[in-house]
């Protein structure tokens, strides 16, 4: 929970100085950028934060990353920072916590579709603009298809969850029939 705090401040402070100077979603993309790449390189991760390599030489990779992706000085400044504080390895939090902050900031509300065939233009229209009406943001909706639902759809925005599936219909009434069988 203590590592969550920590990366939670982190995020906030980058945020601030990105509103501050206008280049907020500069240095969300460049966060989303080397947070990916560290995310998928576990060697890359384990190259600059383990401490039995020379520190100078982590440092070095680092700044190579930094100049190979070709990032803004303040955010190269902010990497540098995590570095010399021993909390690079927080990155994928910070960015977590980054992304959360920014989209509330814009108005933005991300949301999860699952259903169990693939959903035309038109049904993601509707179930987006439900949503917007719902949680009065800016929808951004990911789908996924999971033909173990059967039929319908299970939406998540945020903590909420609305599961209209054919399959969790099924289990109510199963659970209904039984209930009603012990009577």
């Amino acid at each position: 929970m203590k590592n969550l705090a920590i990366a939670r401040r982190y995020a906030k402070a980058l945020l601030l100085i990105g509103k501050e100077d206008g280049k907020a979603e500069t240095y969300r993309e460049e966060l989303e950028k080397i947070a990916h790449i560290i995310e998928t390189e576990k060697g890359l991760e384990r190259a600059i934060t383990n401490p039995l390599y020379d520190a100078a030489g982590r440092r070095k990779v680092l700044n190579a990353i930094i100049e190979k992706l070709g990032l803004s000085k303040m955010m190269a400044s902010f990497l540098l920072f995590l570095f010399d504080k021993r909390r690079f390895g927080f990155l994928a939090h910070i960015n977590t916590f980054y992304q959360k902050m920014a989209d509330e900031i814009k108005g933005i509300a991300r949301a999860k579709v699952v259903s169990a065939v693939a959903l035309t233009d038109n049904a993601e229209k509707k179930i987006r603009a439900t949503l917007s009406k719902m949680t009065g943001k800016t929808v951004v909706l990911e789908s996924e298809v999971n033909p173990s639902l059967i039929g319908g759809v299970i939406t998540r925005v945020g903590d909420l969850v609305l599961d209209g599936s054919i399959r969790t219909q099924l289990f109510n009434m199963r659970e209904t029939l039984k209930r009603g069988e012990r009577v």
